[in-house]
């Protein structure tokens, strides 16, 4: 039941932050802040050691660290089916750290109905973390929607000028991709009745299907551009940049962090395992949209002259690492793509914290506007440069050591597509280093006034940083919890792997891959 207490925690949580406003205007927030730290501390604390060595142990890949299944719909083969493995207790922490750092980072821009503002951050995370347990095919598109309501709400409430816009664009974009995988849902379940005689939407039993090739082709198709309309990968990105521009910085934060992930998420966990012929057939074209989305978002971050833009094309650059190292699909390309996960998860949201604490000291995202503002905020351009020079790849923060995994994982299986994606590291210098240029370097205005970074920012911030600096100079417990969660889902996936294992083995004589 520790699965479902954690969802209920925080759809509880919010709903009394809600009912908080009506005592104090500034109580929510704080309820807000206990109720997701308790829920990260239950997380953690339920967790027997024992278990927790277990399900690290190479030897044993596959272990559940806790599962929960009570039948909900039985006549329809749907249960209510919760499990947590060591990728699972990865992406929940990541979530429930950055929940607190979105309740920090609104603490004071939001005035308007803060009650209900908490609830649905709240909210949002529950359906994050429902996504990340759900077993059940049924229950995970039921979550996947449930958390596009809140962040819809989010966005369209608390926005900035062009809101309602951004808001409805991302909800059409993201609510037609998840009816393409409930259509895919559908077939492969009523595809396994077939082959069993009974229907089920368990992931378990929907595992190694025999299915018709087209078939199972259309159906990979369904999930795949769900999860990488989420992701979000080119071409499907358009809804990414609007989206972050005119959220709040909580919003932002959420969005950057937590919601890309799940697109990645799905593809690991769902797509490929459960398709894994289709997906040997697709991976070409994958890796291709991948490659192209690490040049085409670093080429566009250099091109924009809002600070939010920027790094919400620079999103779409470093998630195409992840597609990349997906569909390569051997030990060291998945382990960088579940590092890269984590690590741009803190450094992106670090990111858009920033460039919301500059909108809202100085009314403006134009960076022709700002300059010179280390002089007058050193703590803010202190924590700009390292979390620009983390998002650039500096060897010695966890986005290097993500980095550097996917393409060296790459390279075996198509060198070629790695070197061309060995240009968004160079690209992601330049706009980066161009971003503390036009907003933090020269001449300051005179006559501007703006605060520093607080002790509250400032201590969100220290959090991020130190994270960052244990993913680079100590990875091994990240690697180490996602390994045998990886070997388990190549053992299910080995169409994909001994497929790369062939292009590996003929790369060098004959220089190309899939």
């Amino acid at each position: 039941m520790t699965l479902a207490v954690l969802i209920l925690l925080l759809l509880g949580g919010g709903l009394l932050a809600w009912l908080a406003e009506r005592t104090h205007p500034n109580l929510p927030r704080w309820v807000a802040l206990g109720v997701v730290g308790i829920s990260l501390l239950f997380l953690l604390l339920t967790l027997p050691p024992e278990q927790l060595a277990l399900a690290t142990d190479p030897r044993h890949p596959g272990n559940w660290l806790a599962q929960l299944k009570i039948d909900w719909m039985p006549r329809f083969g749907i249960a209510f089916e919760l499990a947590m493995d060591g990728l699972s207790l990865l992406l929940l922490v990541l979530t429930l750290l950055l929940g607190l750092v979105a309740i920090t980072a609104s603490w004071s821009e939001i005035t308007f109905k803060p009650g209900l503002f908490q609830a649905n951050l709240l909210w949002t995370l529950a359906g994050v973390c429902g996504v990340f347990l759900a077993m059940d095919l049924f229950l995970f598109f039921l979550f996947w929607e449930v958390m596009l309501i809140p962040m819809y709400l989010l966005i369209a409430i608390w926005g900035h000028e062009n809101k309602s816009y951004a808001a409805m664009k991302f909800f059409i974009f993201t609510q037609a991709s998840g009816l393409l995988m409930l259509l895919a849902i559908v077939v492969l379940a009523w595809q396994g009745s077939r082959v069993s005689g009974q229907l089920s939407f368990s992931y378990f039993d929907l595992l190694g299907l025999s299915l018709d090739p087209r078939v199972a082709w259309w159906t990979m198709l369904g999930f795949f551009l769900a999860f990488t309309v989420k992701l979000p990968a080119f071409p499907f990105h358009t809804w990414l940049p609007d989206a972050h521009t005119q959220a709040p910085t909580a919003g932002s934060v959420l969005l950057a962090g937590i919601l890309l992930k799940t697109g990645a998420y799905g593809l690991l966990r769902f797509c490929i395992p459960l398709f894994p012929e289709a997906s040997m057939e697709f991976a070409p074209i994958a890796m291709g949209l991948g490659v192209a989305g690490v040049i085409y978002g670093a080429v566009l971050a250099f091109a924009q002259s809002d600070f939010k833009r920027l790094v919400a094309y620079s999103s779409v650059s470093h998630m195409g690492f992840v597609l990349l190292g997906l569909y390569a699909w051997n030990q060291l390309a998945l382990q960088g793509a579940v590092m890269q996960m984590v690590a741009h998860g803190v450094s992106t949201a670090a990111l858009f914290m920033l460039a919301g604490a500059l909108q809202h000291r100085l009314h403006t995202r134009d960076m022709g506007r700002m300059g010179g503002l280390w002089h007058q905020a050193p703590r803010m351009g202190a924590c700009a440069m390292f979390f620009a020079v983390a998002s650039l790849g500096l060897p010695g923060l966890g986005n290097f050591v993500a980095e550097f995994l996917v393409l060296l994982g790459l390279f075996a299986v198509h060198p070629w597509l790695a070197a061309i994606a060995a240009v968004g590291l160079i690209t992601a210098a330049i706009y980066s280093l161009w971003m503390m240029q036009q907003a933090f370097q020269g001449t300051p205005d005179k006559q501007r006034t703006m605060p520093d970074f607080d002790g509250r920012e400032m201590t969100a911030m220290a959090a991020m940083m130190i994270a960052l600096l244990w993913l680079g100079l100590y990875p091994q417990p990240v690697l180490d919890l996602a390994q045998p969660v990886l070997d388990s889902l190549q053992a299910l996936a080995t169409p994909l792997d001994q497929a790369h294992s062939l292009v590996s083995k003929a790369a060098p004589a004959a220089g190309s891959g899939l």
